[in-house]
């Protein structure tokens, strides 16, 4: 039995949301394919996602000086504990799934948020001699992603998806490179042929549900 972390990264409901739509429609599919799995949700837009700020920087200067978390003000011992919820729910997934709109060449800041508190040393990667090593060797991650336009992501074309470009980069870092994505791309630009895109889309949706 595994435990699946469905993370979406939208305002919006799936009624608006291409992502969304796609992200419940591999969900349904997920969920019909491995009925013994966990499945665990997150909800980037609703649930709450300390941004880094001094506060915490702080806070994590009084710990690592051996004093205790109750030295510190109840509203920083909520980041610190919030932020260790969330990272130990991360590494404890066996499979993460990604659901997010492109913003502006990128994704909602809220995920990039997301990534930081996940960037912790000796927890999801160490510092070795021959440079940082990730420790998360055994997960697998999907990225479902829609964008308005069309981009090319093919091998030695320039980086213009800087959102996938940059998830995948760091489920890298943190040693996972078992890395699938479903790109909903061009609905914006050519919306006569919003059925055949969403429709191709959860084809692979339903295609990686059996598979993940």
């Amino acid at each position: 039995m595994a435990k699946l972390l469905y993370v979406t990264v939208s305002p919006l409901t799936s009624e608006k949301s291409k992502s969304i739509n796609v992200g419940e429609h591999f969900l349904n599919e997920y969920k019909a394919n491995h009925p013994n799995d966990t499945i665990e949700t997150l909800d980037l837009f609703k649930d709450e996602i300390p941004f880094l700020n001094q506060d915490i920087f702080d806070a994590w200067s009084v710990l690592k000086s051996g004093e205790s978390i109750e030295t510190l003000s109840k509203e920083d011992q909520y980041k610190v504990r919030r932020n260790d919820e969330l990272l130990n729910q991360f590494i404890g997934a066996d499979k993460i799934v990604f659901v997010n709109p492109m913003w502006n060449l990128f994704f909602p800041p809220v995920l990039k948020a997301y990534i930081d508190i996940l960037c912790v040393a000796r927890k999801t990667f160490m510092y070795t001699a021959e440079g940082p090593v990730g420790l998360l060797k055994d997960k697998k991650v999907l990225h479902i992603q829609s964008s308005g336009g069309v981009y090319d992501r093919s091998e030695g074309a320039p980086i213009v998806d800087f959102g996938d470009a940059y998830l995948k980069h760091m489920m890298g870092f943190f040693g996972i490179f078992d890395y699938e994505a479903i790109h909903i791309d061009g609905i914006d630009a050519a919306p006569d042929k919003k059925d055949e895109i969403m429709g191709e889309a959860k084809d692979k949706a339903s295609k990686l549900a059996r598979e993940f």
